[in-house]
């Protein structure tokens, strides 16, 4: 074989998709997770779901590298930079910006497929929706641009509470946006926020003790992969003052928080799932338009709103996808 006949071939080797390399070999192909909090058994058996449809099942044809980051974004780049590493034929960043933003950094060949709730092209994830172009894509599920939805919820849930608190995350990459949208959307309402920032646990307690000196009637927990990882804590402190929460997932109203309105995660993560499994058919994320979320649901903990003294509106009820009672 002639010498350039050989590097051709080298180099065609190398362009080959990592899941077709680990199939011709006989080797099953490896996933990498990287998630930006702990796991959330809503979407991995959605994930789970969605690749099983389309053929690929845990422990039998695919294998998986997991590595979360707890809520401390900063692990991030240094867990992606082991999933590359690893040399995992797809490599899926879920739970927030900062993870799809991790994976990005850390790799341009590696077929990667996002779940998270921000606007993509905003933080230069992909092109565009229609044509992701790179090796990215994935699922944006509309978390953000959920916070005036569910200021709108809280303020039916709690209607004489004109002054709404706000807990925010600073060192989320949608901090600012979250507070502009809230903001705008708090005065058409009529109402007055107050927001209170916390970016670490033992934060939580400082930002609650400034929440309960204003005369704010409720409270808004802003969507954040740091505070979903730690509901019980947040639920707790907001059950010991008294004040009736809103949140984004309903993992914290079935953990007791008052009420939650945001994405499906299981039927989003299905499609995370999909996205998987088609890539490592063979299919290139560039080819994949990232998809947004079609599915929302609205839970009501009655459970808590009686522990508040909270008369919940009839018609509210009428509109909730679930009520736990």
């Amino acid at each position: 074989m002639r010498r350039r006949e050989f590097i051709g071939l080298l180099g065609s080797a190398a362009a080959w998709p990592l899941a077709a390399r680990a199939q011709h070999s006989g080797k099953p192909p490896t996933i990498g997770y990287l998630g930006s909090n702990t796991r959330s058994p809503h979407a991995l058996t959605g994930f789970h779901a969605g690749l099983k449809e389309r053929g690929y099942v845990e422990g039998h044809n695919v294998r998986f590298e997991y590595r979360w980051a707890a809520g401390y974004y900063d692990r991030l780049g240094a867990l992606a930079a082991d999933l590359v590493q690893q040399q995992v034929s797809v490599l899926v960043a879920s739970g927030g910006i900062q993870a799809a933003l991790a994976a990005k950094a850390a790799t341009a060949t590696i077929p990667i497929v996002f779940g998270h709730g921000s606007d993509p092209v905003r933080f230069g994830l992909v092109a565009s929706l229609n044509r992701p172009g790179g090796n990215i894509t994935g699922i944006t599920y509309l978390t953000t641009a959920l916070e005036s939805k569910r200021l709108g919820l809280l303020h039916e849930l709690v209607p004489g509470a004109t002054d709404i608190a706000v807990l925010i995350n600073p060192t989320n990459p949608n901090a600012e946006n979250q507070s502009k949208e809230l903001k705008e959307v708090g005065s058409t309402l009529g109402l007055k926020l107050h927001f209170a920032n916390a970016s670490s646990e033992r934060e939580f307690d400082m930002a609650f003790a400034t929440i309960v000196q204003t005369p704010a009637g409720a409270l808004l927990v802003a969507s954040d992969p740091f505070y979903f990882n730690r509901r019980e804590q947040l639920i707790a402190l907001a059950a010991r003052h008294s004040i009736p929460a809103m949140y984004d997932f309903r993992a914290y109203a079935e953990a007791g928080g008052l009420a939650s309105y945001g994405t499906h995660l299981t039927d989003a993560y299905r499609q995370v799932g999909i996205y998987a499994a088609r890539i490592l058919h063979g299919e290139k994320p560039a080819d994949l338009p990232v998809m947004q979320s079609t599915r929302f649901e609205f839970m009501i903990n009655l459970q808590t709103a009686k522990a508040l003294g909270l008369e919940i509106p009839p018609k509210l009820l009428a509109r909730a996808d679930e009520v736990i009672e």
